[in-house]
């Protein structure tokens, strides 16, 4: 019984660490940068140059803002492998699949076992976007600061 449980909790993990990224080369690449620099446009600035089309896909879970942003870094790394400073970011979404997990049960002799079973719907973050090479790229946005003056003195 240990034994089978163990067995679908590997087959489990297996899925979980599941992801994946597909390249349409559109352009020729260049030397690899480093993904920090890779911004993100919704819009493809004047000059650009498209290198790849790029989908993404984050690792299966539960559909949480931790994988958005998995498949959107998944998604920069990439386009900085081909050698891109910016993605055109085209789509965020996601597409899930029930994972059914179930304990058995049986009987030998008089001993009569009993069963589990447990249905968990996930789903798999996926992003897609065209990797381009901006000649100049525009500084990234920085965020307003807010100063705050203390109260006046009484």
């Amino acid at each position: 019984m240990k034994l089978r449980l163990a067995a679908v909790a590997a087959v489990v993990l297996a899925a979980a660490g599941c992801a994946s990224t597909s390249k349409v080369m559109l352009g020729q690449a260049r030397p690899p940068v480093d993904p920090a620099l890779v911004q993100v446009y919704s819009t493809p600035p004047a000059g650009s140059v498209e290198i790849a089309q790029l989908e993404s896909a984050s690792a299966v879970g539960f559909g949480t803002q931790g994988q958005t942003d998995a498949a959107l870094a998944r998604l920069k790394r990439e386009a900085a492998a081909l050698g891109a400073n910016g993605v055109v970011l085209m789509g965020v979404g996601s597409s899930g699949s029930p994972v059914g997990m179930s304990v058995g049960a049986g009987s030998y002799g008089s001993h009569v076992g009993g069963g589990l079973g447990i249905g968990i719907p996930t789903t798999q973050k996926r992003a897609a976007g065209v990797a381009i090479w901006v000649p100049n790229p525009p500084p990234p946005p920085r965020l307003p600061t807010q100063t705050i003056t203390p109260p006046p003195q009484r």
